[in-house]
């Protein structure tokens, strides 16, 4: 062994949560080392290499908005864009982007390797290193030693990764990678508790094998759309992607082949996503249904490998070869690389604190798959706050964290950290309460000066930023103050509008609130001048949705009341008399730092929040407060 070097903060792995993790501690002024398994995989997509869809898109306009890099990279690597349910109102739409992979990979390799603070190196950890309870440094399977005061775990699906491929199974990360193997038992020495999960992934075929007349072509949007507030991209080249469906004899052969399936004979032992089945798993759990859509997805444009989204499997080769067989445009598919599940270790997650440090050591923060979620934006996300709050340890500076009423990251740590998971956790619109106001397209609105308060968000990125926001207010202003009367010329622009005439005075403030009015015809019609279409999409949500944003804010403030009563973290739950059994058990192990937050655990009910108030009453009557 020997002393390799000193760093602020280390991380451990450099997926999407690690690369996030990485910029944002070094970004923030902290000397940072990002160690990877191998410096060619770096943020890899061992999935389909997309980004976004539904919450997923949220959470990368958030990032952004704080001064992240996911969104600004996926915007440079996109071959297709697309705006996923339009027919819905704005707290749902969602963008979505497929990524060419490696070029994914080339240009956040480039980011994180020219980052000032920040050092890459390709090492395997084996060992976290501490000392009365607080992080040291951490060992290296070659014997290097790394001092640091915080470590920030980012292994994915690597930590005592095993692949499974029908009878095979063998040690081993995503894409024939190693796993980290020692890495597992070290935390356990240091008290971590571990959970077993599953994931897995679709076979990749070759597109040259595929014909696409018998599929359905899902295009990209003709309007060109960015991720990242800082993007100039105007115009796309857009590559398709395409439908096609399983069907009887689909199904038929799967289920002949359940008896060789690693899910069902046991070979399989971690709990997989319920909200991302593997084929097998609808076709048994799904049986009425006749089809399941699947989409075939280029991984890159320099590659014929296509992505088959919605058919993960464990099953066999030649049953994979056989099943994909029986799909249209797919009867002389050849495979590239066959499915395969992976089954890893990761953290139970309600051993973190909401700011991703977990409780037992000092210094020791986890983010991504390794706290028992899936998706690279979910990672992302996690990795962006453990880096943020790694870099304010490091400065002696009170933890960052976001609540649920202000972002979809506050909506995601809060779950994992006061409910746990047990299952792969997946980001959902349904999961956020007070989505009306958390919105992809008012992230920047809600986030921008928090990042720019952390130092993330540089000078152009702020200027751009309040130079909309002020568009918006006075495009707000103005609205207010032009005031209309039914006259004759008027009627007539109603007319011209489609609009019912009026019948008495109005403003065009008001006049925007009807459903076929929008700022292009205000402008048309009376003189406005055109809004860039970011200001006018925030004037229109703004005034068309008025009254149901305010009672979503209303909502918000009682919610605030709940959060303000603090719960210090000494308490010790056994001692308060009323509290049901599971309600000490689940609020002593959990520690929430305000009645909202124990209000959120599962297991405790009503009754014991009335105990917990009546509590805290009392101690502030005692302490004179």
């Amino acid at each position: 062994m020997f002393n390799a070097g000193k760093y602020d903060v280390v991380v451990v792995g450099a997926g999407h949560a690690g690369c996030e993790a990485a910029l944002a501690a070094a970004r923030m002024g902290v000397t940072t080392l990002l160690a990877t398994l191998n410096l060619d995989n770096i943020a890899l997509m061992p999935c389909n290499p997309a980004v976004g869809g539904p919450a997923k898109g949220h959470l990368v306009r958030e990032i952004d908005a704080l001064g992240g890099e996911m969104g600004l990279n996926t915007d440079k690597t996109c071959i297709q864009m697309r705006m996923l349910n339009t027919g819905k109102g704005p707290a749902v739409h969602a963008l979505r982007a497929q990524s060419d992979k490696k070029f994914y990979q080339n240009m956040m390799k480039h980011t994180v390797e020219n980052q000032d603070n920040l050092e890459v190196k390709q090492v395997l950890v084996d060992a976290i290193l501490t000392r009365s309870g607080r992080i040291t440094g951490v060992q290296t399977e070659t014997g290097e030693i790394y001092e640091c005061q915080c470590v920030i775990l980012a292994t994915g699906t690597y930590l005592r990764g095993k692949i499974i491929l029908g009878e095979l199974a063998y040690p081993g990360g995503p894409n024939g990678q190693r796993a980290a193997i020692q890495l597992s038992r070290s935390l356990q020495e240091i008290g971590i508790e571990l959970m077993r999960f599953k994931t897995g992934t679709p076979a990749r075929v070759d597109k040259r094998s595929l014909d696409f007349s018998k599929m359905k072509i899902q295009p990209g949007d003709d309007e060109a759309r960015n991720f990242s507030f800082m993007s100039e991209c105007k115009t796309r080249e857009q590559t398709p992607c395409w439908l096609t469906y399983t069907n009887a004899r689909t199904h038929e052969i799967i289920r002949a082949n359940l008896h060789r399936a690693p899910l069902y004979t046991g070979l399989i032992e971690g709990t997989g996503p319920r909200y991302c089945p593997s084929i097998e798993d609808k076709v048994v759990r799904f049986a009425e249904k006749e089809a399941h859509q699947l989409f075939i997805e280029p991984e890159g444009l320099d590659t014929n490998e296509m992505y088959v989204q919605g058919m993960s499997t464990s099953l066999p080769v030649d049953v994979q070869q056989a099943f994909l067989s029986t799909i249209a445009g797919m009867e002389n598919v050849r495979i590239m690389r066959p499915g395969y599940a992976i089954e890893y270790d990761c953290l139970d997650p309600t051993q973190l604190k909401p700011s991703l440090e977990t409780k037992q050591v000092s210094g020791l923060f986890s983010a991504g798959q390794a706290n028992g979620t899936s998706g690279y934006e979910e990672a992302a996300a996690q990795g962006l706050m453990a880096g943020i709050n790694a870099a304010l340890r490091i400065k002696g500076k009170e933890p960052f964290i976001l609540s649920r009423s202000e972002a979809y990251i506050g909506v995601l740590i809060d779950d994992l950290v006061t409910k746990g998971t047990n299952e792969p956790y997946r980001i959902m619109t349904s999961r956020a309460e007070y989505r009306l106001i958390l919105r992809q397209d008012n992230a920047d609105l809600r986030l921008t000066e928090k990042g720019r308060q952390l130092g993330l968000v540089n000078d152009e990125r702020y200027n751009r930023f309040t130079a909309k926001r002020e568009a918006i207010a006075a495009a707000m202003t103005k609205l207010r103050e032009i005031f209309i009367t039914p006259n004759r010329d008027v009627q007539v622009k109603m007319q011209a509008m489609n609009s019912a005439e009026l019948r008495s005075g109005i403003s065009l403030y008001d006049l925007l609130r009807r459903t076929e009015v929008n700022c292009k015809l205000l402008t048309e019609h009376f003189g406005l001048e055109p809004l860039p279409p970011e200001v006018q999409e925030q004037v229109e949500i703004a005034v068309k949705y008025e009254g149901y944003i305010n009672k979503q804010i209303e909502q918000v403030e009682r919610f605030a009341k709940l959060e303000a009563k603090r719960l210090p973290e000494t308490i010790n739950y056994e001692t308060i008399s009323g509290l049901a059994l599971e309600a000490r058990q689940k609020l002593n192990k959990i520690k929430p730092l305000s009645i909202g937050q124990a209000a959120r655990i599962s297991g405790v009910s009503p009754a014991d929040i009335s105990i917990l108030m009546i509590y805290l009453e009392q101690q502030r009557r005692r302490e004179g407060i």
